[in-house]
């Protein structure tokens, strides 16, 4: 799984960064608030992880940013404050948990382990981008009219709209939605973002899929 870790001080942001790689987690540190809304822009992360006060953005703002962008990823905050209005700032910039300093390395573990399984029932609500609603629970999309979809176009359809308008590679998508499947080919993958443009299309849609040419897609807004 991917972590965006956003930590300004250097030697605390190594330790966790070697302790969530110990872990399995695949690692991108950056070191204030303005690194952590671009690397957000443009690759798709299943956690986020930020310290609340940071140079040139805060946590805070950065999520905010994050979130106008339609990036529901699941954040958890670190910081140094323990009072209970900076929490509700907290949790009302759009984070999904916090964790005060100083914390053990267990209990953070733990919170990210729970925050990305809390991201898998996504699908339990509607999502939207443009004038697309994906119903992942009920497999269903609808625009002006609706269609059904298969179980995988669902949970593809699903992470590309918590993901939009990020280049997401082949590899990443197979790993999210053929993960029960390791025997399949992962050319399945382009396989299945054919079957969801010819749906978008079916719903006279105003998103679509688009490829780079070298197996990476992005859901961006016609």
């Amino acid at each position: 799984m991917k972590l965006l870790l956003a930590e300004d001080e250097k030697d605390l942001s190594r330790a966790l960064a070697a302790v969530l790689g110990h872990s399995g987690y695949e690692v991108t540190a950056v070191y204030d608030g303005e690194a952590a809304v671009e690397a957000a822009k443009k690759n798709a992360y299943d956690v986020m992880v930020f310290d609340i006060m940071m140079p040139k953005m805060t946590g805070l703002e950065a999520v905010r940013a994050i979130r106008t962008n339609s990036d529901m990823t699941p954040v958890l905050f670190l910081t140094a404050k323990s009072e209970v209005d900076d929490r509700i700032a907290g949790l009302d910039a759009g984070a999904d948990d916090y964790l005060t300093k100083p914390f053990a390395m267990g209990e953070l573990l733990a919170r990210v382990r729970s925050l990305t399984r809390r991201s898998t029932v996504y699908g339990a609500r509607e999502l939207r981008f443009g004038s697309v609603i994906l119903d992942a629970e009920h497999l269903e999309m609808k625009r002006e009219n609706s269609i059904r979809l298969a179980n995988k176009e669902a949970h593809l359809m699903e992470y590309l709209m918590l993901n939009p308008n990020k280049y997401i590679g082949t590899d990443e998508l197979f790993n999210h939605i053929w993960s029960d499947e390791p025997q399949t080919d992962k050319g399945i993958v382009f396989v299945y973002v054919s079957f969801l443009k010819n749906k978008l299309l079916s719903i006279d849609a105003d998103i679509t899929i688009d490829a780079d040419g070298r197996g990476s897609y992005i859901l961006t807004e016609i």
